[in-house]
């Protein structure tokens, strides 16, 4: 679907196609989100699921740091088709690799598309986590989206330092999600708490210190790594309130993220066109706090990260938790519970 649709993209002759095949490319995302994650954490051995989460979660970081500059320029230097068109190639390259080295991993638990919408209604520590991805993708996005022109107003900020500024946020986010893989481990809810008060700093310092080049460096470092921590914090709390349905409950984790991502941006539209691109920021403000004081208040979220996997989808006897590495015979252990 990315080959396709970068390739179609970087011939459209009309604005409609255009719209209407990213429409599409979005959808092959979110089934990605859906199952990508779970997919990293099944080919390694339990032990070692949080650390390669986290892996699959710097590759958002570094597409980041090396995929918007790196796009940036080369339309610079050509043009948005060529740009495109590149990325179509790079598509297709990832296509042959992944059909390749990645084994085939039928799922174990899958449920009704019924079922999958029920889960908030019966599982109120999911549905707690859900409302706290809600809020901080909502407040992320609301405020990244508009970086660009806030820093263009406050710091009269050129192309070149802004892809300066996305790459060091870039950087952070792939140092955050590894932090992340270890602090996971020790507090769920702690590591959440802290990217979130982390993030809300990091957004205040914008506003503060903002028209000076440093102090926007320093902010965006903090914003990255707190990102990159929150990113891998808010996977595993899915993962610890929905072990027996994960790919379901991740499913609905990725409809809630890139749904607000949307109305994040559209938001932020909003309050940059009517009260002004500050305003954007204090709307990210807002609702990463609130995505922090909800698990502060209900203490939820709060299971071990190393719930395992489930190899089945049975709904009595005991869990089975996959220990299986990439070519090894599958051992299933009881799972703890």
């Amino acid at each position: 679907m990315l080959a396709i649709g970068n390739l179609i993209t970087s011939i459209a002759p009309n604005y409609p196609l255009i719209l209407g095949t990213r429409l599409i490319m979005g959808f092959a995302s979110g089934v990605f989100w859906a199952i990508g994650v779970t997919m990293a954490m099944r080919i390694v051995p339990e032990e070692h699921a949080n650390r390669a989460a986290a892996v699959v979660m710097s590759g958002i970081s570094i597409a980041t740091v090396v995929g918007i500059p790196l796009g940036t320029l080369l339309e610079s230097a050509g043009d948005w088709r060529t740009t495109f068109l590149i990325w179509s190639a790079l598509s297709a390259v990832v296509l042959i690799a992944v059909a390749v080295t990645v084994p085939s991993l039928p799922s174990a638990n899958a449920v009704s598309v019924r079922e999958v919408f029920t889960l908030p209604l019966k599982n109120v520590q999911l549905r707690v986590v859900l409302i706290m991805v809600v809020f901080f993708v909502l407040g992320h996005f609301g405020a990244y989206t508009f970086v660009r022109p806030y820093l263009e107003e406050s710091t009269s900020a050129t192309v070149g330092f802004i892809t300066v500024v996305l790459i060091v946020f870039g950087i952070g986010g792939a140092v955050g999600n590894f932090i992340g893989g270890h602090t996971v481990n020790k507090s769920l809810r702690g590591s959440f708490i802290v990217g979130g008060l982390i993030m809300v700093a990091s957004l205040v310092l914008l506003l503060t210190i903002g028209a000076n080049k440093v102090g926007v460096i320093i902010a965006m470092i903090l914003w990255g790594l707190a990102f990159g921590v929150v990113q891998l914090s808010q996977i595993n709390m899915t993962l610890s309130a929905a072990p027996q349905q994960f790919e379901a409950a991740m499913s609905l984790n990725t409809m809630a993220y890139n749904t607000c991502i949307a109305l994040g941006a559209l938001i932020g539209g909003l309050f940059a066109d009517h009260v002004g691109v500050s305003s954007v920021v204090w709307f990210g403000i807002v609702l990463v706090a609130l995505a922090v004081i909800l698990p502060s208040v209900t203490g939820r979220g709060t299971a071990p990260a190393s719930c395992p996997l489930p190899t089945t989808g049975a709904r009595s006897g005991p869990a089975l938790a996959p220990r299986t590495g990439p070519g090894k015979g599958r051992r299933a252990q009881p799972a703890p519970r």
